[in-house]
This record gives C-alpha cells, structure tokens and sequence, in this order.
C-alpha cells in the first residue's frame, strides 16, 4: 500500500513547501509552550490519522518533558485527569479546528482559548494547527514520508 508512487510534492511544489516550512519554523520559534506545541501536533495528527506525525511529534514530546502516558492520554483527554485547564483549552480547540467542516469553532472553545492564553498566544496556537493540519494533509495525500 505505501510502496505505491506519488508525486514529491516538496519538489514539483518548492516555492509552496519552502512557505510552509518557514511558517513551521515560526512557529516553532513562538512563545507557545513546546508541551502545547506538541499537544497540538500529536492530537491534529491522530485525528487526521497520520502515523509518520504521530510518531515524530511523540518523539519531539518525550524531548519536551511530556510523559508517555500523558502522550496516550491525548487520544482521550476530555476524560483524562492528566490535563491542565489551558491544556485542555488547546487541546479542544485543536479538535474543532481540525474537524471545522463538523461544527465548525464554538464560542465556548474559542473564548475559553482567549481566556486562557491571551490573544498573542491564541494566535500562535491557531497557527500551529493550521500548520500541522496542512503537514498531515502532504504527507497523507503524497505518502511523502513513507517512501524513504
């Protein structure tokens, strides 16, 4: 199944793949904590189902001090006691970005974010999803990372 061609989009799309890269490194460089940097990554990519995401952000995890166990946790969080209240307010506006064509941002999940981490940083995580969300879309559609 992976073993099949597809188009090296980070080639045939340089100009795109370089932009989005340096919204990456943004991003990573942004006043958002790692942990919620990785939270975000490891939910966006579980949700879209994207096992090379999910394996290299559980690693950027283990780096950034979040327990495995917390890491698992993250696949049920609404039920997990192992989330703070500004994790859980990233981690449930992390679903509903990534699910948006399903409800679309709730103004309890969209405040309770604002709240929480202020506007500067309710910025930054938006952009991180969005950036995680557009590297799961690649890699899923191109299996980018599965051919080397």
């Amino acid at each position: 199944m992976f073993n099949q061609h597809r188009i090296n989009y980070a080639e045939l799309e340089a100009e795109s793949y370089k932009q989005l890269y340096a919204m990456e490194m943004h991003v990573s460089d942004c006043a958002l904590s790692e942990i919620l940097k990785t939270l975000i990554k490891i939910k966006a990519s579980m949700i879209n189902k994207c096992a090379f995401c999910i394996q290299m952000h559980t690693q950027e995890g283990h780096k950034a001090g979040l327990t495995e166990q917390k890491m698992f946790a993250v696949a049920a969080w609404q039920e997990s006691p192992l989330f703070d209240e500004t994790e859980r307010a990233v981690l449930a506006l992390t679903e509903e970005m990534t699910l948006v064509s399903q409800r679309g941002i709730s103004d309890n999940i969209y405040h309770q974010a604002l709240t929480l981490l202020g506007e500067k940083a309710l910025a930054q995580c938006i952009t991180q999803v969005l950036t995680i969300n557009a590297w799961n879309r690649i890699a899923l559609t191109t299996r980018m990372f599965f051919d080397n």
